[in-house]
């Protein structure tokens, strides 16, 4: 562990965001979220990375709010102490899920409140055999933060998003795979291992179609069947006019395989 909250590693094209905060298990002090969306927006923009993941050490992926210190800011009002929302959390949340390129949860423990609403903003997760997440919630007399009002709905249905959230109770990643939180199974020593390599396979991949692909699926539940289809012509001619769609037609017709650049 180090003294920072959250530790960044690059390695060729991938970047890891750990969560480091073992005493707390990771739970989301003010330095942890000032920490978190400050390195998420950095990987965002840093066009030598191709793929994310986002892990937390010490067995634990994210805990949610850390109540210690919230209860600390409830003396100031709630407006004050639920600022951290707009602050923190709503730019981590947007950045997950709008940077042009793929992002992998690697749950390793256990994961809840806004650590689930964290995970669910991936765009795909590795979890532990047997960890356990929540909502939390109501639990604490709150509703949704971390766009999860959008991104439980649309992985699981109003119905069974209702009922986690209002009964508040743990599941476990099994039961998230059931029900459309995608995502795959592994022994916890192998979940970091695991996201590292589906990172790498995806940093190798054609990363503009990648993006363009995220792009398509956030905007489509708000358009027209007539604007889903003229996004998606657009989208086409964005991914046709580059060197990977030219070099993969090309591997493809001479029996090779293609190698993507993101160019």
């Amino acid at each position: 562990m180090t003294d920072a909250p959250v530790v960044v590693d690059r390695t060729a094209a991938v970047a890891t965001i750990t969560l480091d905060d073992p005493e707390h298990r990771n739970a989301l002090t003010v330095a942890a979220k000032e920490a978190l969306r400050d390195a998420v927006a950095d990987v965002a923009a840093d066009e030598q990375v191709r793929a994310v993941v986002l892990t937390g050490s010490a067995r634990a992926f994210c805990l949610g709010q850390e109540l210690g210190e919230h209860a600390t800011a409830l003396v100031d009002g709630p407006e004050a102490a639920f600022a951290t929302v707009r602050e923190h959390y709503s730019p981590i949340v947007r950045d997950l899920l709008t940077m042009p390129k793929p992002v992998i949860a690697a749950v390793g423990g256990t994961c809840v409140g806004a650590g689930l609403g964290l995970a669910l903003a991936c765009d795909h997760r590795v979890y532990a055999t047997g960890v356990k997440l929540a909502t939390a919630f109501a639990g604490i007399g709150l509703t949704f933060d971390t766009g999860l009002s959008v991104t439980l709905p649309r992985a699981v249905g109003d119905a069974r998003a209702k009922e986690l959230i209002l009964f508040g109770r743990t599941f476990t990643a099994e039961e998230a795979i059931a029900w459309g939180i995608s995502g795959e199974i592994a022994d916890a020593d192998e979940v970091l291992p695991r996201s590292v390599a589906l990172a790498r396979q995806l940093a190798d991949g054609p990363t503009t179609a990648f993006a363009q692909s995220k792009r398509l699926i956030g905007q489509a539940r708000g358009l027209s069947l007539d604007e889903a289809l003229e996004a998606e012509a657009l989208a086409q001619v964005r991914c046709g006019s580059t060197s990977d769609h030219a070099g993969a037609v090309a591997a493809f017709l001479n029996r090779q395989a293609p190698v993507f650049t993101g160019r």
